[in-house]
């Protein structure tokens, strides 16, 4: 075998061994984040008469998927340039009941030790023009390996069943027209969205009255 070809046969086996062990990195990070919800879950579940979390739901982008953002967010093409620019590599989403118990959780992940926020988004007080509405947060969290602690960053979004919906159903319509959805149904998926977050509002409503009718018959008795 020709030397050249050695050598690039070489270097394609370390760059699939730097890229296995760069998504490898993410995933530890993304267990680490998901085993401290999951304990919250469980408590809430085993302890409290109410549980903020309705499901969790964790995903690693795929090498395609990183490489499209790097090519949009002109970011160079290294390792390292890539874990600091994109940030959303790992990523776990909580879905709650209420609105109130989105920001009940995003407290709870704050003061969750080891863990620290970098950035908080609010797409919920302030909506993406698109209608989409979500909690973001960007954390780090250190992941211990043989030679070395890497502090990874993973994506944490936390919204009510009705956003995870709407936020599901738009990716899927934008997807199935590349992007370029149509104007009409471009203002249909805004209106849908204002119509969830009015669903969201009435229901924690209807929610805020049980919960004082329970407690004046518990007090009551």
């Amino acid at each position: 075998m020709p030397t050249n070809e050695l050598i690039s046969s070489q270097d394609l086996r370390a760059i699939e061994k730097d890229l296995k062990r760069f998504i490898m990195v993410y995933r530890f990070g993304l267990d680490e984040v998901n085993t401290k919800i999951n304990i919250l879950n469980e408590e809430f579940q085993q302890i409290h008469d109410y549980n903020p979390i309705e499901h969790v739901k964790t995903r690693i982008k795929s090498p395609k998927s990183i490489l499209s953002k790097v090519n949009r967010k002109n970011v160079e093409m290294s390792l390292e340039a890539i874990g600091e620019n994109i940030r959303d590599i790992a990523g776990i989403r909580i879905v709650c009941s209420f609105v109130s118990d989105i920001y009940l959780v995003a407290g709870m992940i704050e003061k969750l030790e080891s863990i620290k926020i970098i950035e908080s988004k609010d797409y919920i007080k302030t909506p993406k023009p698109n209608g989409y509405q979500s909690l973001h947060m960007i954390i780090q969290v250190p992941v211990y390996l043989s030679d070395r602690v890497e502090e990874t960053y993973v994506e944490v979004q936390i919204r009510t069943a009705g956003m995870d919906f709407w936020a599901s159903l738009e990716h899927k319509i934008y997807y199935k027209y590349d992007g370029e959805i149509p104007k009409t149904l471009e203002d249909e998926l805004r209106d849908a969205a204002l119509k969830v977050s009015e669903l969201d509002e009435k229901m924690e409503d209807l929610n805020k009255k049980v919960l004082e009718i329970k407690q004046h018959v518990s007090d009551n008795n």
